[in-house]
C-alpha cells in the first residue's frame, strides 16, 4: 500500500510498515450491525443501478383475441404507449382507423397488405398520428411488432356487420347465425 507523506512525517522502514499492515485484523462486528450495514450498502447499490432488464420469451405471455383471425400479445404499457405483437391468421384483417399517436410496425413473419402497400419480413411501416390508416390484411398470415396506442373503439371503422357480430357476445352471434 502506498501512503502519501509530507517531508516532516517520520518514516518507518518499508519492512516495518508492511509488518504493521499484515498484523491488522478486522474488528469483530455484531450480527445486527453487520446486517444493517449490508442492507444500507445493497440499497445504495440498487439506487445507483439502471432499471431491471425485462425479457419476455416467445412462449411467455398471453395471446388474446383482438378481432376475428387476429390475436394480440401486449409486451409493455407505459405512459399511454403500448408495445405489442399482433398475429394475423390467414385471412386476418385490421380495419381502417386513425391513431392517437404515431404507430411503428415491423413485420416479423409473413406478409401484409396495408392498402396498396405490401410489407413482408423485416419491413418497417409508420402510421403517423391522426392519419387514416388503411386496412391491414394478410392472405398467408403474419406476425407484427408494433409500438403505439391501440385505437379507441370509436376510431375503428367496422367493415361489415359480420365483423361486428364476430366481436359480439355469444348470444348475439347465435342470433346472427340463425337469422
Amino acid at each position: 500500500m502506498s501512503v502519501n507523506r509530507s517531508p516532516d512525517d517520520e518514516m518507518l522502514a518499508p519492512e516495518a510498515e508492511q509488518a504493521l499492515f499484515d498484523a491488522l485484523k478486522p474488528a469483530p462486528m455484531r450480527a445486527e450491525r453487520a446486517a444493517g450495514l449490508k442492507s444500507r450498502l445493497l440499497s445504495r447499490a440498487k439506487a445507483g443501478r439502471t432499471p431491471q432488464l425485462d425479457t419476455i420469451h416467445s412462449a411467455d405471455g398471453d395471446w388474446k383475441p383482438f378481432l376475428p383471425k387476429v390475436a394480440i400479445k401486449v409486451l409493455r404499457r407505459e405512459a399511454g404507449v403500448q408495445t405489442y405483437l399482433l398475429r394475423l391468421d390467414p385471412g386476418g384483417v385490421l380495419l381502417p382507423h386513425e391513431h392517437p399517436q404515431d404507430e411503428e410496425c415491423i413485420v416479423l413473419e409473413g406478409e401484409v397488405r396495408i392498402g396498396d402497400i405490401v410489407a413482408s419480413h423485416g419491413d418497417y411501416h409508420l402510421a403517423p398520428k391522426g392519419v387514416r390508416h388503411d386496412a391491414i390484411a394478410s392472405d398467408q398470415g403474419a406476425l407484427l411488432f408494433l409500438r403505439g396506442a391501440i385505437p379507441a373503439a370509436s376510431q375503428v371503422r367496422w367493415a361489415s356487420f359480420g365483423t361486428v357480430a364476430a366481436l359480439a357476445p355469444d348470444a348475439i352471434k347465435r342470433f346472427v347465425r340463425n337469422w
